[in-house]
C-alpha cells in the first residue's frame, strides 16, 4: 500500500532530512493529492503497481486545472522524493517518476532591494520600541546581512555564534552546515540583543531571537515582520523574507564577489541555483547602459 508508507516518510525528512514543518506540510499535501487521485481515478494502491503513465494522467489533470508549472513541477518532485524513500527502503522496485520530465519555467528574476533601501531598512526605519523592536529590527538584519532562509533563522541557538572567530554556524536545507562571516556591527547588536533577551521573565531560551514571552519565532511572525517594514522602503510587490537573501547574495555580486563564494555563503547544493543572480546583474547593466549612454 502506498498511502501505509506516507507517515515514515515524513518522519525520514523530519528528523533524518532535517525538513522544516512548512516543508514537510507541503509534502503530505502533495502526496495525499496524489494518492487520492491514483485511488479515485486507477484503484491503485500498491507501490509496485504505479506506472509513469499513470503519473502523467495525473500531471495532465493538473494541467488542465490551470496549475502553474512551479507548482507542477513540486508535486512531481515531492513524488520523486517518496519513490527514491521507497526504493532506498526496498518497498518499491521501480521509480516511475524517473521517466517523466520537468515542466520548463518561465524565467523569473529574484526580487531584490537596492543599497540605498538596504541601507534605509537598517539605518532609517524606526522599529517599534521596546524588545519587540529590537527582535524585528534583528529578523531584518539577520536575513540581510547574513543571507538566511526563514528556516534557518527560526532554528538559529546562540550556541551557533562563534564569537571568536567572527562567524555563525547555520543548519541549512538537507542537514548542510555552513559558516557565515559576520561583521562587527552586526555582531555588537547580537551581543546587546542577547542583553535584553536575558531581562525577559523566560529569557533562557536557547533560541536566538526570541518573542516577547521567550518563545521561539514562529514563520508567520517573521513573515509579517518583514513584509511591514520592507513597505516601508521599497515599491516592490514581493516583500517575503527571501527577498533579503535574494538582496544579500545579489548585493554581493554586484560588490565582485566570487559566484561560488555566493553559492557557498547560499548553501547551494549546485553553482545553477546560485547563477540566477548574475542574470540580476546583467539586467543592471543593461539599465544602465539606457540610462548613461548617448545612445542606450
Amino acid at each position: 500500500m502506498m498511502v501505509q508508507w506516507l507517515p515514515d516518510f515524513l518522519q525520514y525528512l523530519k528528523f533524518e532530512k532535517r525538513y522544516s514543518h512548512h516543508t514537510l506540510v507541503a509534502y503530505e499535501k502533495d502526496l495525499s493529492q496524489f494518492l487520492t487521485y491514483i485511488d479515485g481515478q486507477f484503484g491503485i494502491s500498491g507501490v509496485n503497481d504505479l506506472s509513469h503513465f499513470h503519473v502523467r494522467s495525473w500531471l495532465a489533470t493538473m494541467k488542465d486545472d490551470k496549475q502553474s508549472a512551479r507548482t507542477i513541477n513540486r508535486k512531481l518532485s515531492s513524488l520523486n522524493s517518496y519513490y527514491k524513500y521507497l526504493l532506498k527502503q526496498g518497498k518499491a522496485g521501480k521509480n516511475p517518476v524517473r521517466q517523466l520530465h520537468a515542466q520548463k519555467l518561465p524565467e523569473r528574476l529574484p526580487a531584490y532591494l537596492k543599497e540605498q533601501e538596504t541601507t534605509h531598512l537598517l539605518e532609517v526605519v524606526n522599529f517599534d520600541e521596546g524588545f519587540k523592536g529590537a527582535t524585528d529590527r534583528m529578523i531584518c538584519s539577520m536575513l540581510y546581512q547574513a543571507g538566511l532562509r526563514r528556516s534557518e533563522l527560526l532554528n538559529m541557538k546562540e550556541q551557533d555564534i562563534e564569537w571568536p572567530l567572527k562567524q555563525v554556524r547555520v543548519l541549512g536545507k538537507g542537514n548542510k552546515e555552513r559558516l557565515i562571516p559576520l561583521g562587527p556591527q552586526l555582531l555588537q547588536e547580537i551581543k546587546d540583543y542577547i542583553q535584553e533577551k536575558r531581562k525577559l521573565e523566560n529569557g533562557n531560551s536557547p533560541y536566538l531571537l526570541v518573542l516577547e514571552n521567550g518563545k521561539q519565532l514562529y514563520a508567520g511572525y517573521v513573515y509579517r515582520v518583514v513584509k511591514k517594514n520592507l513597505g516601508m522602503v521599497t515599491s516592490l510587490s514581493k516583500k517575503s523574507p527571501h527577498v533579503l537573501r535574494h538582496t544579500f547574495a545579489t548585493q554581493l555580486l554586484n560588490n565582485g564577489a566570487n559566484i561560488q563564494a555566493i553559492k557557498d555563503l547560499l548553501g547551494h547544493s549546485s553553482l545553477a541555483a546560485t547563477q540566477v543572480y548574475t542574470h540580476n546583474n546583467i539586467e543592471q547593466l543593461k539599465e544602465i547602459h539606457k540610462n548613461s549612454h548617448p545612445r542606450g
